[in-house]
């Protein structure tokens, strides 16, 4: 085997690893939280379904690329609540260095390609990257809502945060956002009673 096969074929021996990463969204049949490579094999779908959605033209496959990759660094780093404030300070240094290893396995010119896409996805610097962003974080949404905010209320999360963490929604796809602070609004009306 080459040695640059050798290399492809230990970051995909890698990459199983995310399988093993949980997440704090509960699937929707209730049976059990989700893993990493649940979630970016759900969130890529959902990119393909909702692109007409997006507020700018994009293509779709390069948010397709994006959303493949953004979550591999979670092998290292793991999954950060999006409303753990205290594990999102390092969140970004902790992945970095994560991306850094795991893009690392690959042949030098591969490792490059895909950790710069990976950082077109958190830097969120072209409208595929917003509009992958954007559909990241509806999951969630989704699945927390499904579940009339339950994560959100064993967690002491407030409407007022979950909008303000899920708004940047809007940059790229407002009727997507609207949709979602919809669902918002309507799991926390059936919380208070």
């Amino acid at each position: 085997m080459s040695d640059r096969l050798g290399r492809q074929i230990r970051f995909l021996e890698e990459a199983d690893r995310l399988k093993a990463v949980r997440r704090q969204s509960v699937l929707l049949d209730g049976s059990r939280r989700e893993n990493s490579a649940e979630h970016s094999w759900h969130v890529a779908l959902a990119a393909l379904v909702l692109q007409e959605h997006a507020d700018d033209p994009v293509d779709i496959d390069r948010v397709l690329t994006l959303l493949l990759l953004h979550d591999l660094v979670e092998i290292d780093a793991g999954d950060t609540f999006l409303y753990d404030d205290a594990a999102n300070r390092d969140k970004r240094e902790r992945e970095e260095r994560a991306a850094e290893r795991v893009f690392g396995l690959l042949p030098s010119e591969q490792s490059e390609i895909l950790r710069d896409a990976w950082r077109e996805f958190e830097d969120q610097r072209t409208p595929e990257a917003r509009f992958a962003a954007a559909v990241d974080r509806l999951l969630p949404v989704l699945h927390n809502t499904h579940h009339d905010g339950a994560l959100w209320k064993e967690r002491g999360v407030g409407r007022a945060r979950v909008i303000e963490r899920n708004r940047p929604m809007a940059r790229a796809a407002q009727r997507l956002w609207r949709w979602a602070e919809s669902r918002i609004h309507a799991a926390f009306a059936e919380r208070s009673g």
